[in-house]
């Protein structure tokens, strides 16, 4: 059978519309990756829990390769996270920027210490994890159970420093005080310390400058094993696993709190759904391989992986709840 020019040509165009309609030509025909350097933009100090996240996130990338560009680790911490996410602002559709959002920066802002909301002003890439918060001192503490430390900020609420990074009003800190107003304790006089990174704040403890700390478990995991510090308490309703094991909950201190902060991670805003598609598979790779869930388990973390709509999702359900809370605690300007 002969055909015409013209409707050899018509059965080409079906045939391409065909494939192009067809979702994984259309993807292959949508895909973009990075093309230059990507950098991950830390708003916090070097040793500290996020600063440890960022350089998992390259030892990931470095190693399945999957960037094909290079990704390093800037540390940016200051102001309450707005050095970090200035950088964010000053490059608006660069999907080679990225940077991280957790309960903290959702406080921050609700405590008008940050003036923008991350999964709101920027693009929501994912959520990776969950991660709890402790109570330490030093082994020769006098305060050897919560209950004891809890007695004596009942007694006198600024006569203990508690350390916290990197922010008065953060996560961190709502992590301690929410269940230590529950236990009857006036928040609005303790004495807290904000430093640029937990590997401060603990070292600070451990040098006898401060009297507590409250910090993500990541921290406290080597210095536990070290015996360096001692911890008292843990955030999560029920107690965790490894090194942490003998940790109590705050529950079992009969003190009715539970807390915990999901970390993820954030692009610039003005990022194209193609962009946004790459990073968020990108992510759930890495978060697929052994040495990610090793370290996590290690570190006592929990995987909790959210792509980019549902984590958007989450946030600003998370930011209400949030807000609720630190409106009860008193720490709420917005």
């Amino acid at each position: 059978m002969k055909f015409s020019k013209r409707r050899l040509a018509r059965a080409m165009s079906v045939w391409i519309t065909a494939l192009l309609l067809c979702p994984g030509i259309a993807a292959y025909a949508q895909a973009w990756k990075p093309t230059k350097t990507v950098e991950f933009i830390v708003p916090a100090g070097p040793g500290g829990a996020l600063d440890q996240v960022g350089r998992l996130m390259k030892q990931g990338f470095d190693e399945t390769k999957l960037l094909g560009q290079s990704f390093i680790v800037v540390d940016k911490p200051g102001g309450n996270g707005k050095i970090a996410f200035s950088t964010l602002q000053q490059r608006e559709g660069d999907p080679h920027t990225l940077s991280i959002n957790t309960h903290g920066y959702l406080s921050n802002y609700i405590g008008g210490n940050l003036d923008v909301l991350p999964h709101r002003d920027f693009t929501p890439i994912c959520v990776l994890m969950d991660e709890t918060i402790v109570v330490a001192v030093r082994p020769d503490s006098p305060y050897k159970t919560i209950q004891e430390l809890v007695a004596q900020f009942k007694k006198k609420p600024e006569s203990l420093s508690i350390a916290v990074a990197a922010s008065v009003g953060n996560h961190i800190h709502v992590a301690i005080a929410k269940p230590l107003k529950a236990a009857g304790v006036d928040i609005t006089k303790l004495t807290v310390v904000a430093f640029r990174s937990s590997g401060e704040s603990l070292t600070a403890l451990i040098g006898g400058n401060v009297d507590v700390v409250a910090a993500t478990t990541p921290n406290v995991i080597n210095l536990l094993q070290a015996g360096r510090i001692k911890l008292l308490a843990v955030s999560s309703g029920e107690r965790l696993g490894g090194t942490l094991a003998n940790v109590p909950t705050w529950k079992e201190a009969g003190i009715d709190s539970v807390f915990q902060s999901s970390l993820g991670v954030v692009g610039p805003k003005g990022m194209t759904a193609a962009q946004i598609a790459f990073w968020e598979n990108a992510y759930k790779q890495i978060s697929n391989t052994e040495d990610w869930k090793r370290q996590l388990e290690h570190n006592q973390s929990k995987p909790h992986f959210l792509g980019h709509a549902e984590a958007q999702k989450f946030y600003e359900e998370e930011y209400v709840q949030m807000r609720t809370l630190l409106q009860e605690m008193g720490l709420a300007k917005r």
